[in-house]
């Protein structure tokens, strides 16, 4: 089972494109959602988004903060730092979907995090890594 690949919101493409979106020093952080979310090509804001992971057992709502990286002159890769890891603590963390968003609240992209797609479980004591592909989460050419 493998996570699907990185894909823009409509919204987030354009931030893009337009400035919005800063790589570099904009706040950036990944949030779980589980399989009954609205999360799709026309998403904008994170506070549109329905069914997150709950505030609880090691997941905490809002998700994890995490730091974009551009590398690269000619072609451009954007990548995670350091990727994120949740703990699972008194239940299991359960999701469908990784969103990586702006804290001031709009929708970059979102994968599966299982291209079956299914659900992927961490359950008490064990850990959800969501590590971005070995050539990042996007580049550009």
């Amino acid at each position: 089972m493998a996570a699907g690949a990185w894909t823009f919101t409509n919204g987030g493409r354009t931030s893009l494109i337009d400035g919005t979106f800063d790589i570099n020093s904009d706040t950036w952080k990944m949030a779980l959602f589980l399989s009954t979310s609205n999360i799709g090509a026309g998403s904008t804001t994170y506070a549109g988004l329905t069914n997150e992971h709950a505030n609880a057992n090691g997941y905490t709502t809002g998700g994890a903060s995490i730091a974009l990286t551009l590398a690269g002159t000619t072609t451009v890769t954007v990548d995670i730092t350091t990727d994120p890891v949740w703990t699972a603590s008194g239940g299991s963390i359960t999701a469908r979907f990784a969103v990586i968003y702006e804290v001031g609240g709009n929708v970059l992209c979102y994968c599966l995090l299982d291209s079956t797609p299914a659900d992927v479980t961490a359950t008490a004591g064990n850990t959800l890594t969501v590590a971005a592909h070995a050539s990042g989460v996007f580049t550009l050419a």
